[in-house]
């Protein structure tokens, strides 16, 4: 597969937009945002639909964050802790909750997803607090449409006003969204500070990072 070709791409997006965006649920350096706009600049060139990636990106946004939702809710985070990665993960969701800050209200369920490792933050921290399934549910299906949109838009604006390969359009892109992402979660993490409300760190070698 030519990466910097075009047809390469064709319908194979569709089939990387699952993983891809479910993973970064829980793992959130995964390129899923990148690949969205990605979508977004390809569509822009006529290449595939642009109304089938949003829709596409917004049910496996929602799936990927029931299932970290649950996880926490039910309390069965604990099972990861067998192996490394499980440790490693939650690690991740501590750091990512000191970073985005701690609520679990509704509004930051739908909007902290946009701010770099809010997505994961706010999930775990909903199924920590016992937010409603019902609520979490329909602010995870709103917030997932609304950034899928967003990152679409990203792509396909890029690549119309730039008429650039699609590669290139991208790339700006995601250098856009990071920079307004940047700028929001300065703001964010000003106004709603960054204590965890997870009890133990993952520095805290005297309590165990059981969920």
């Amino acid at each position: 597969m030519d990466l910097g070709n075009a047809d390469s791409w064709g319908a194979a997006i569709y089939f990387w937009i699952f993983p891809l965006v479910i993973g970064d649920a829980i793992f959130p350096p995964l390129p899923s945002e990148m690949l969205v706009i990605t979508g977004g600049a390809l569509s822009a060139e006529g290449r595939i639909n642009a109304f089938a990636v949003v829709l596409l990106t917004a049910l496996a946004s929602w799936l990927g964050d029931m299932l970290v939702f649950e996880l926490f809710k039910r309390r069965l985070s604990h099972v990861l802790d067998r192996w490394k990665w499980g440790l490693r993960f939650h690690a991740a969701v501590h750091a990512a909750i000191a970073k985005a800050g701690r609520s679990s209200t509704y509004g930051a369920i739908i909007g902290l997803r946009f701010i770099p490792g809010g997505r994961l933050a706010t999930t775990a921290a909903a199924g920590i607090a016992n937010v409603s399934t019902r609520g979490f549910s329909l602010c995870a299906a709103l917030g997932g449409l609304l950034w899928a949109s967003w990152s679409v838009a990203l792509g396909y604006f890029t690549g119309s006003a730039t008429r650039l390969p699609f590669w290139a359009s991208s790339l700006i892109g995601v250098a856009v969204g990071l920079v307004i992402g940047a700028v929001v979660g300065v703001i964010v993490t000003r106004r709603r500070g960054s204590r965890s409300p997870v009890a133990s760190g993952p520095g805290d070698p005297d309590e165990e990072l059981d969920f």
